[in-house]
């Protein structure tokens, strides 16, 4: 059967129509990409796409969103939509539907996807295990954390708030990072850091280090010029960036046990060859005692160019194969 894919995130929100049977999903037709600050809600967003797709929209839908899920009332963590899920049959006009977390439903991509879909970042060069957990986690507007279990019945997949969890230190330039960002933030956790938006803090720090007089930039600005190498604190700020996501993909591998890893998320997808070339392996492995635990354990980036629409229609596939 057909089904809309939705992947509600921060900045964009995508529609794809998708193919699933079996509890897979089995196929994807290109997606429609909305900026969610051009449209005041996921009604009218809906529209905008269906116009887009130029076709009648399914019956069926599988909606995922950078948000804890409940059967209220979902406040986005960082894109003001608020969307009732009672509501959803009548304004979508859908018959049936699923919403999950934007980070679960990697984990579904995670879960169903070939070893063709993963790029090989460190530890050993072998498949993500076909038994025990696997961490998911990525930056994008936010950093979104889940876990996959495989068992022998399948799999199931955790949705967590880990993004949250507090930033540690580990030299005298993240000390000045996070002394920086306690000037806005009594608490801070690990996602001002390592998600997007975190860059500027990270490149205001060394250009205060550096007695450097720098204009105010946004975030992606300073992405822009770091991924292209055009500014050198743009650029150190990407290496810092680099080790500071290694070790908090670390933290969350030794929180949650898991026998792989994997990186995800837009832009990590977009910093693919600048992980692989940076400190992050490193960092990783830095838990010490714990370190040759660390290495033991296959850390993956996927490479399939949305999978949290493909997750979304994997989530759907597994709700209503059972």
């Amino acid at each position: 059967m057909d089904v809309v894919a939705v992947d509600i995130g921060g900045t964009h929100a995508r529609f794809a129509v998708a193919e699933v049977a079996e509890g897979r999903a089995v196929s994807m037709a290109e997606p429609v990409t909305l900026k969610t600050a051009e449209h005041g809600s996921l009604q009218l967003a809906w529209q905008a796409a269906a116009a887009r797709l130029d076709r009648p929209m399914p019956k069926a839908a599988a909606i995922a969103v950078a948000s804890p899920i409940n059967d209220e009332l979902i406040k986005l963590t960082n894109n003001p939509w608020i969307i009732r899920p009672k509501l959803i049959p009548e304004r979508l006009e859908v018959d049936q539907w699923i919403l999950v977390n934007d980070f679960a439903a990697v984990g579904h991509a995670v879960a169903q996807l070939g070893a063709d879909c993963f790029l090989h970042l460190c530890g050993p060069d072998k498949p993500l295990p076909p038994k025990g957990a696997i961490t998911v986690c990525g930056p994008g507007t936010g950093l979104g954390v889940a876990q996959v279990f495989r068992h022998g019945a399948g799999y199931d997949i955790i949705a967590t708030e880990g993004g949250h969890q507090d930033f540690a230190p580990l030299d005298s330039l993240e000390d000045a990072i996070l002394k920086r960002l306690r000037r806005a933030y009594t608490r801070v956790s690990v996602e001002r850091i390592v998600a997007g938006p975190g860059i500027v803090a990270i490149y205001e720090t060394l250009a205060e280090i550096e007695g450097r007089a720098v204009e105010s930039r946004d975030d992606r600005k300073i992405w822009e010029l770091a991924l292209e190498g055009r500014d050198s604190l743009a650029v150190a700020a990407l290496d810092r960036f680099c080790l500071s996501l290694g070790a908090v993909a670390g933290d969350l591998a030794l929180s949650h046990g898991p026998t792989g890893v994997v990186i995800a998320g837009g832009l990590g997808y977009r910093l693919r060859e600048h992980l692989l070339a940076s400190g992050f392996a490193e960092r990783f492995v830095a838990k010490g005692r714990f370190q040759s635990l660390m290495a033991s354990i296959p850390v993956k980036l996927i490479t399939h160019p949305q999978p949290g629409l493909y997750g979304a229609a994997a989530a759907f596939a597994q709700e209503h194969a059972k």
